[in-house]
């Protein structure tokens, strides 16, 4: 496998400090330990949001600091969570007095070191809360997590919590948006090959050329099943209809349609996907009324895509359109 690095040891590092030079005008990257805040450091009165995790899945989380989503985000090295003694300076960093909500994804390393973390903060007197995104319906338990894994619908909970905060709310109400937005966003995603971690050399998992892994985790867990290379349409229908049976939809609600690439399918294919996932729920009779498409959260160079879908009501869907300026998403 090509990769374009120098060191294996010295990939991440060069990489955040690449992001921070090319967005100067919306993240600062702080060393020793490593972590991104926002270019003008802590909001005062504000709510803080801190999230992290393993590199590897790049635009999160650090794609995602700036106005209306992060305060701060902490890279670990690649699919490994970031280290208590990482995770909360950066919290700290994030308060502006309000107290700060870390987003975390349910995978054990990030649960207990953010926990971990949050003891060390709240020690210096931050007031810190957290909240668990699991949104793998693939799997109940995996190699990485007890329960379901969190993944894409990470970025519809940094989003819209991270509006609540901007408008102003308060750390209770911040939470409970974010625990809404949870209760509400269901994810599935398959693998076409596998990725190659830059330390290991070699593939992470053997997958041959003719069959897929239906419900893969972004770290290339083990899914659902393994499965003969299908059509596109095929593929999309066994993502969605276990993501839409999940949350139990019914005709006449609206959803939040999100396809995510996992960092090596062209977008023209992810918009194959799309095209049939918005049939399929329109078919329920469910309306799409807001979309995203394209690689928010990766797995290295991994083909493959995962569908997303988040129920909407008014104040979820206004707090989805409220501003937001990152270097990975912004309107």
């Amino acid at each position: 496998m090509k990769k374009l690095i120098n060191d294996p040891e010295h990939v991440v590092n060069e990489s955040v400090e690449g992001f921070g030079l090319a967005h100067a005008d919306v993240v600062a990257v702080h060393t020793d330990p490593i972590f991104v805040t926002r270019a003008g450091g802590a909001v005062q009165g504000k709510v803080g949001l801190v999230s992290g995790g393993g590199s590897g899945h790049e635009p999160l989380h650090a794609g995602f600091v700036g106005l209306g989503m992060l305060d701060a985000a902490v890279p670990g090295a690649v699919f490994t969570s970031p280290t208590p003694d990482q995770v909360a300076p950066a919290i700290q960093a994030a308060d502006g007095g309000a107290g700060v909500l870390a987003i975390v994804k349910n995978y054990t390393g990030d649960v207990l070191n953010f926990e971990t973390a949050a003891e060390l903060a709240d020690a210096e007197g931050v007031t810190v809360r957290s909240v668990v995104v699991n949104d793998d319906v693939a799997v109940e338990d995996s190699l990485y997590t007890a329960g379901r894994r969190g993944v894409a619908g990470t970025v519809c909970v940094e989003k819209i919590a991270g509006a609540a905060a901007e408008r102003g709310d308060d750390l209770d109400a911040v939470v409970a948006v974010a625990e809404k937005v949870i209760a509400n966003v269901r994810s599935m995603g398959v693998a076409l090959t596998a990725c190659t971690v830059p330390h290991a050399g070699k593939p992470s998992f053997d997958l041959p050329e003719d069959e897929i892994e239906i419900g893969i985790g972004i770290h290339g867990e083990p899914g659902r099943r393994r499965i003969p290379l299908a059509s596109a349409d095929e593929i999309t229908e066994m993502l969605l209809t276990p993501v839409a049976d999940d949350l139990k939809l019914a005709s006449g609600e609206k959803v939040l349609l999100f396809v995510n690439g996992m960092g090596g399918t062209p977008l023209s294919e992810l918009y194959v996907v799309y095209r049939h996932a918005r049939a399929l729920l329109e078919g329920r009779g469910v309306e799409v009324v807001r979309s995203l498409v394209g690689n928010y959260v990766t797995s290295l160079e991994m083909q493959g895509a995962s569908v997303t879908v988040l129920r909407l009501d008014d104040e979820l869907t206004a707090l989805w359109d409220a501003p937001v300026h990152t270097a990975a998403l912004r309107w």
